[in-house]
C-alpha cells in the first residue's frame, strides 16, 4: 500500500470534518492511514485516492459510515471518571426524595456501552427501576460500537472496574468457546435505547427534556464551532436544573455557554 499524498489527506480531512465534526490535525496522516488501511484491505483497494473516490461515489452512503467507524476513537471503561457516578447517585437520591418518578438520561457518545450500562446500574442502586419511569438514550456515530453495546457482552478484563457485588447482580457469566464473557442482564438492557447520532449535525431529533446528559471525552475531537453548537443543543434539551457531565480533560471555559459550573467537569442548566 503506497503512502498518502498531501492533497488526498486534505480531502479526507475535509470530508471527515464535514460528515462528523471530527477535526483531524494537519499532522495526522499516520493516524488516518492506520485507521483506514484495514478497511481498504477488506475492499482490496491499494491506494488512498482510490479509496477516497470509492467513499465519494458510494450512492448507498454506507462507506462514509464505515470510514467514520474507522476514524472514531472508542476508549472507554465501566465507571470511568467514577466521581461523576458518585455525584449522579447523590442527585438522583435527592430527586427521588422530592417525589420525582420519571427520569430521562442521555449518554451522548456511548461507544461500546460501558458508560450507558454504568449509568443505569448507578440509577438502579438508588431506586428500583420498576417503581418509576426511567429511560436512557445512548448514541454514537459508529454503528460498529453500537452493535457491540447492544450485545452487552464483555470479557473478564473489561469488567474488572465493576464492583464485584454489581457484577454478580447485573451480569450473567457465560462460558463460550473463545472464553468467559459477562452478559448484561435484560433488566438493564430494557432501560436503554441505542441509536446512531452524529453530534455535529444539529438540531437533534430528540425532544427531551433530559435530567442528565453525559457528553464525556468527545468534544476534544471537535473544534470550537462544533463544540458551541453541541453545547447549545444539550442546553436546549436539558430540563432547568438538569446536569451535564463532560470529561475531566474537557472544559467549557471560553465556550460562552449558559451552563453554570457545579464543579470541574459538571455543569447545571
Amino acid at each position: 500500500m503506497t503512502g498518502i499524498d498531501r492533497k488526498t489527506f486534505e480531502r479526507f480531512r475535509d470530508l471527515i470534518y464535514e460528515k462528523s465534526g471530527i477535526a483531524l490535525g494537519s499532522k495526522k496522516e499516520a493516524l488516518l492511514t492506520a485507521r483506514i488501511s484495514k478497511r481498504m484491505r477488506a475492499l482490496q483497494i491499494e491506494d488512498y485516492k482510490s479509496y477516497l473516490d470509492y467513499v465519494l461515489n458510494d450512492s448507498t452512503g454506507n462507506e462514509i459510515v464505515q470510514l467514520l467507524d474507522a476514524i472514531s476513537t472508542n476508549v472507554t471503561s465501566f465507571f470511568r471518571e467514577a466521581d461523576h457516578f458518585d455525584f449522579m447517585t447523590e442527585i438522583v437520591q435527592k430527586w427521588v426524595n422530592e417525589g420525582q418518578r420519571k427520569f430521562r438520561f442521555w449518554s451522548a457518545a456511548s461507544s461500546t456501552g460501558e458508560e450507558p450500562y454504568t449509568i443505569v446500574m448507578t440509577f438502579s442502586e438508588v431506586i428500583d427501576p420498576s417503581l418509576c419511569d426511567v429511560r436512557l438514550l445512548a448514541t454514537d456515530i459508529s454503528t460498529r460500537v453500537l452493535e457491540k453495546a447492544m450485545r452487552g457482552e464483555y470479557d473478564e478484563e473489561k469488567v474488572q472496574t465493576i464492583p464485584t457485588a454489581l457484577l454478580y447482580k447485573y451480569f450473567d457469566r457465560i462460558h463460550t468457546p473463545s472464553g468467559t464473557v459477562y452478559r448484561v442482564r435484560q433488566e438493564l438492557k430494557r432501560l436503554i435505547a441505542f441509536r446512531r447520532l452524529n453530534l455535529s449535525v444539529t438540531p437533534f431529533p430528540m425532544r427531551g427534556p433530559f435530567d442528565m446528559v453525559f457528553c464525556r471525552n468527545v468534544m476534544i475531537y471537535f473544534d470550537n464551532d462544533v463544540r458551541r453548537k453541541l453545547l447549545n443543543e444539550i442546553y436546549r434539551l436539558l430540563k432547568p436544573g438538569g446536569y451535564l457531565m463532560v470529561g475531566h480533560a474537557e472544559s467549557l471555559t471560553g465556550m460562552m455557554s449558559e451552563f453554570k459550573t457545579v464543579r470541574p467537569s459538571i455543569y447545571v442548566k
